[in-house]
C-alpha cells in the first residue's frame, strides 16, 4: 500500500491533554494542524484513564505565593518562580475556559461554587477531542509516530508513522512539530501508561535536542497489590503495616522508601484509616475507579488492611524530559517544540512532581504555549513550510546497523530488569547504578546492530529503543548527581550538596553525555 502523504503547518504527536491543547491553540492561531495519536485521541493515556487534580489557584497574591512555596523544598529549590507564575496564570485561564466555554461539569461545593481544582479524566479528554475537531484539526487515530523528518539545515520538517487500522505508512510534511507524547513508564502496567514509552524523547534526541532533569525519573506509585491504579494522593490518609501487623514507621504517601525496603523483605499492608467521613465521601466522588477493585473484592479500604505494591511511573510522574529553551516551549532544535510529560517540568517543580496537580497544569500551559509557538514558527517559513526537502531521522529500532533479526521483547525485558526493581532504581546507590548502566549500554549496542522493522513491528521496535534510551539517560544523570536532591536520592550520597544546585542536561544516543547547567541562582539573576 502506498504511503499516505499529508501537509500541515503544525504537526502534533500525542493525544492527551498537552497534545490537544497544543493542537487547539495552533489552530486558533490560524495554522492547519494534523494530530496523530498512538491510540484513540480522547481515550488513551494516563489522564483519560482516571481523574486528576489541577494546580488551579485563583489570582490572589498570597495564595499564589503559598502555592509556589509548597513544592520549593521538595523539588530541591530548582524551580523557577517566573515559570511557575506563568503556569498558574495560564492554568487559571484554561480551566475557566473549560468551565465556561466547554461547560465542563465541575462538582459544586457547599457554598454553591464550582470546585475547579480537579478534572474527571474521561470527560475532560472527551471534551478536548470535541474542541480540537471543532477547530478544524485533522486527527489521525491509532497512528503512532515512528520518526521525525528534518530539512537539510537540521530544522524539523514533519514526521512519519504507521496507521494501524489502515495498515499504511504515513508522512506529514509540516512547518513545525510539537512533541506531546507523554513520559516513559517502561510498560510497568501503571493505569493508562502503556502508551507512555518515551517515544518523543527518542525522536527529539535523534534530531539533536537535549533533555534535562533525567535523574528525577524514579517515580513509583502506590497501588493495591494486583491492580494498576496508582492514585498515591489518597495514601496521605494511610497507615502502613508489616506482614506481622506492626506499624511500618516512617512510611507515608510521600515517604515511600520505607515501603520499598520492606517490600524487598516481604509484604506491606495499608489501611486508609486517617480519612474522616467527609474525606471518604469526597475521595469516592473524585476517583471512583480507585475503589472499583476494593468493591469487587469486598474490602473496605478505610477499615480493613489490604496488601500494596509500588509500580514504576518513570518520567510520567517524574520530572525529566526534553529541555525547553524559550517561553513558547521551543527545544534546542529549530521547528521542534515539546509539551506535557514529554518535556521537563523542572521549571515549575524542580526535582519533584508526583501525579496530577502540577503535571496537569503543565500539560495545559505548555501545550497551549507550544501550539502557539509552533504556529508562529511555521508562519515565519512562508511557502517553504511544505516544500522543503526532507530527511528521515529515525535510526535505533527502525533501521538497524546490520541484520534486523533482534527481538524487541528481549530488549524490553532487559531494560525492565534494570529499571523496575526498587533496589536499583528507587533505592539508588552508585555501586548498583554503575553495573546497571553498563548492562543498558550493552543492550543499546546490540539493539542498534540488530533491531529494526516495518509496519506494526516498527512501532514495537521503536518503543523498545525509546525505553532503552530513557534508561541510559536516567542512570547517567543519576550517577552525575552525587547528592540527594528532590526525587534523586542516593544512598551513597544522602545529603544535599549546596554546590550542586543546578540542573543537569543530557543527550546523545550511542554516547550519552551529561553536563551541568548554570546554577539556578546564576540563571535567576
Amino acid at each position: 500500500m502506498e504511503t499516505l502523504e499529508l501537509t500541515a503547518d503544525v504537526f502534533v504527536a500525542g493525544g492527551g491533554p498537552a497534545a490537544t491543547w497544543a493542537a487547539l491553540h495552533a489552530a486558533r492561531d490560524g495554522a492547519e494542524v494534523v494530530l496523530a495519536d498512538k491510540g484513540y485521541c480522547g481515550t488513551s493515556g494516563a489522564t483519560a484513564a482516571a481523574g486528576t487534580g489541577v494546580w488551579y489557584v485563583p489570582p490572589d497574591p498570597a495564595a499564589r505565593e503559598a502555592a509556589m512555596d509548597s513544592r520549593e523544598e521538595l523539588g530541591g529549590r530548582l524551580a523557577d518562580r517566573r515559570w511557575a507564575a506563568r503556569v498558574l496564570d495560564e492554568t487559571y485561564e484554561r480551566v475557566n475556559e473549560l468551565a465556561v466555554s466547554a461547560r465542563f461539569p465541575f462538582p459544586v461545593g457547599p457554598d454553591g461554587r464550582q470546585l475547579r481544582n480537579g478534572l474527571h479524566g474521561p470527560e475532560y479528554l472527551r471534551r478536548m477531542r470535541a474542541l480540537v475537531r471543532r477547530a478544524g484539526v485533522r486527527i489521525l487515530d491509532h497512528s503512532p509516530v515512528t520518526e521525525l523528518l528534518a530539512d537539510p539545515s537540521g530544522a524539523v520538517a514533519g514526521a512519519a508513522g504507521y496507521q494501524r487500522q489502515g495498515r499504511q505508512d504515513y508522512r506529514v510534511r509540516a512547518g513545525a512539530v510539537v512533541l506531546a507524547t507523554g513520559g516513559c513508564a517502561f510498560l510497568s502496567k501503571a493505569l493508562g501508561c502503556d502508551v507512555n514509552t518515551g517515544d518523543g524523547a527518542l525522536f527529539a534526541a535523534e534530531a539533536g535536542a537535549e533533555l534535562s532533569g533525567m535523574e528525577f525519573s524514579n517515580a513509583y506509585g502506590i497501588a493495591p497489590e494486583g491492580t494498576s491504579v496508582t492514585k498515591t494522593a489518597f495514601y496521605h490518609f494511610a497507615t502502613f503495616f508489616r506482614a506481622d501487623g506492626s506499624v511500618l514507621e516512617g512510611a507515608s504517601g510521600v515517604r515511600r522508601s520505607p515501603i520499598a525496603r520492606e517490600l524487598l523483605r516481604g509484604k506491606v499492608y495499608c489501611r486508609l484509616d486517617r480519612a474522616d467521613e467527609q474525606s471518604r465521601a469526597a475521595m469516592r466522588l473524585a476517583q471512583p475507579n480507585f475503589f472499583l477493585a476494593f468493591d469487587r473484592m469486598g474490602i473496605d479500604p478505610f477499615t480493613e488492611k489490604f496488601p500494596i505494591t509500588l509500580i514504576a511511573e518513570g518520567t510520567v510522574r517524574g520530572t525529566g524530559g526534553i529541555r525547553i529553551v524559550s517561553d513558547d516551549c521551543a527545544t534546542t532544535v529549530p521547528g521542534l517544540y515539546a509539551a506535557g510529560d514529554a518535556a521537563t517540568r523542572e521549571l515549575i517543580c524542580g526535582g519533584f512532581t508526583g501525579g496530577g496537580s502540577h503535571n496537569a497544569a503543565w500539560a495545559m500551559s505548555s501545550g497551549s504555549w507550544a501550539g502557539r509557538g509552533a504556529a508562529r514558527y511555521a508562519r515565519s517559513l512562508g511557502s517553504r513550510a511544505h516544500n522543503r526537502r526532507t530527511l528521515a531521522l529515525g535510526e535505533a529500532g527502525l533501521r538497524s546497523g546490520g541484520r534486523a533479526d533482534g527481538d524487541h521483547r528481549e530488549v524490553i525485558a532487559a531494560v525492565q530488569r534494570e529499571v523496575l526493581p526498587y533496589d536499583k532504581n528507587y533505592l539508588r546507590h552508585g555501586n548498583v547504578l554503575t553495573p546497571a548502566l553498563a548492562s543498558l549500554d550493552d543492550v543499546w549496542t546490540r539493539l542498534r546492530a540488530s533491531l529494526g522493522g516495518t509496519g506494526e513491528l516498527s512501532v514495537r521496535t521503536r518503543q523498545a529503543a525509546a525505553m532503552a534510551a530513557h534508561a541510559r539517560w536516567m542512570y547517567r544523570s543519576a550517577l552525575a548527581r552525587t547528592e540527594t536532591r528532590g526525587m534523586a536520592k542516593r544512598l551513597d550520597f544522602p545529603a544535599q550538596d549546596p554546590g550542586q544546585r543546578h540542573r543537569l542536561h543530557t543527550g546523545g544516543l550511542d554516547t550519552v553525555w551529561v553536563r551541568p547547567e548554570r546554577t539556578v541562582v546564576e540563571a535567576a539573576s
